[in-house]
């Protein structure tokens, strides 16, 4: 009976309003205990705040933690089953305006659906939309810690690099053809974050074609491969940049792999990759 009591007083202390990115404002009378994730980066935060057992329903590309292989699946990212998600009754869907449609958001909403949008540019704002779903979700406090180790993190990181030589990268994201990213991206600010300089940062395209002729007259002194493609032939397309041993890269054995998603997705992960591409960028720090 005093357990019942005090889990009732809880849930009613809970009852809030919140204000997603798209202004939209979303009343919670208790922690939602029924959780559909719209994207990969999302269900890897919901695990990570120790939400895994409220998640009910994930999208086709949500391989992490292991156990998201087991949810329930609600589409691919950019084409989400607006029937499927409602079937799972879901007391609050998370998306993510990159990627998920307005007018998914307007079936959900039609169909009384519960929907809270984030949307993260850089490595700071995926830890401060962490703890936003901390609070949506009534796990303030454990989403305040954890979100305090990623920044402590973050911290370190930069005060290692901030005083050193900013080394010349290029970021290969796509094998054939060749692509890379300009400073609208994660990938931008995390070699920012590293103490590098994104050799194509001013590319008026987010993820622009560039030949190979390109990098190579831009003289890059890292390469580092992360292919879009699952399948990933990483290795292949290391052995295709050795031949170039008139890059500085080439010749100083600086051309590196690293994984997509630690660097994709704005997810605890993202600090993962940080700390990666900080070894690869500068490796003469005793990290």
């Amino acid at each position: 009976m005093i357990l019942a009591i005090i889990t009732f007083l809880a849930t009613s202390a809970f009852s809030d309003t919140f204000e997603d990115v798209l202004e939209r404002k979303i009343v919670l009378n208790a922690p939602p205990s029924r959780i559909v994730s719209l994207a990969p980066s999302l269900t890897e935060i919901l695990y990570f705040l120790g939400l895994g057992d409220r998640v009910v329903g994930v999208t086709k590309y949500s391989t992490y933690p292991e156990e998201a292989l087991h949810k329930p699946r609600v589409g691919s990212y950019v084409d989400l089953n607006v029937e499927k998600i409602i079937s799972l009754s879901p007391a609050l869907v998370i998306g993510t305006v990159d990627g998920n449609s307005q007018s998914l958001v307007s079936l959900l909403d039609q169909a009384g659906v519960k929907v809270f949008i984030v949307n993260p540019r850089n490595v700071k704002q995926a830890i401060e939309t962490i703890e936003t779903l901390g609070r949506v979700c009534g796990v303030s406090e454990n989403a305040r810690d954890l979100c305090s180790k990623l920044r402590k993190r973050v911290s370190y990181i930069e005060k290692k690099t901030r005083s050193l030589k900013k080394p010349k990268v290029f970021l290969q994201i796509n094998l054939k053809p060749i692509m890379t990213v300009n400073r609208n991206t994660f990938h931008n600010d995390i070699i920012r974050l590293c103490g590098g300089r994104n050799l194509f940062r001013d590319e008026p395209i987010t993820y622009p074609r560039i030949s190979l002729e390109e990098v190579i007259r831009r003289r890059p002194e890292v390469i580092i491969i992360s292919s879009m493609e699952r399948a990933g032939k990483f290795e292949e397309a290391r052995k295709v940049w050795l031949k170039w041993d008139s890059v500085p890269a080439v010749r100083d054995g600086r051309v590196h792999l690293i994984d997509s998603d630690i660097i994709d997705r704005p997810s605890p992960r993202i600090v993962d990759g940080l700390e990666k591409m900080a070894r690869l960028i500068h490796p003469e720090i005793a990290w």
